[in-house]
């Protein structure tokens, strides 16, 4: 196991995170920012108060199961988390976030996902740590914190101090 990054350092990135976004989305009245269940709202819960703070007002913020829309199998059972997205996409600008890009599959899920609440005018991609050599769909994050070159054996872990106690992102061997 190898550290990638420590606690400060992931604080940082979710504070570079938001003012990327906000630099390029400068209307929170036409933005809806949506985190992919179940662990890229773990970042996107951490992303929202720095965003709330930055346009001075509460922005649009839903969580999206994307678990049926999902391509591959998976090998274990997936208990479905809740989708929390009251409100309609209809020519929004949408922000995904996650925590990890690897093969692009769980954004390409996502973005099927997406179209049930309305055709959004643009969406973007925001992600922790791009996985950026090992992708199987021609997907790209429009905002990345940090980007791990890794090959198909190696694992990227990212832990939130909810679930694991600490919050740092490991490479597995």
């Amino acid at each position: 196991m190898k550290q990638i990054l420590n606690n400060r350092e992931m604080h940082l990135l979710v504070k570079r995170l938001a003012f990327q976004v906000v630099e390029d989305h400068p209307d929170p009245a036409n933005t809806v920012f949506v985190g992919i269940q179940p662990r890229g709202v773990h970042l996107s819960d951490r992303m929202i108060p720095e965003l709330n703070n930055l346009y001075g007002q509460m922005v649009a913020y839903g969580k999206l199961d994307i678990t049926f829309y999902r391509d591959d199998v998976r090998h274990e059972i997936r208990v479905p988390e809740q989708t929390q997205l009251d409100m309609s996409l209809e020519n929004k600008e949408v922000v995904i976030i996650d925590d990890v890009l690897y093969t692009g599959r769980t954004t390409r899920a996502a973005l099927d996902a997406l179209l049930d609440f309305g055709r959004p005018s643009k969406v973007s991609l925001c992600v922790l740590v791009d996985r950026r050599f090992n992708r199987e769909i021609p997907i790209q994050p429009d905002y990345t914190g940090k980007v791990i070159d890794t090959i198909f054996s190696q694992k990227v872990q990212v832990c939130w101090a909810e679930n694991d106690g600490t919050e740092e992102v490991r490479l597995l061997d």
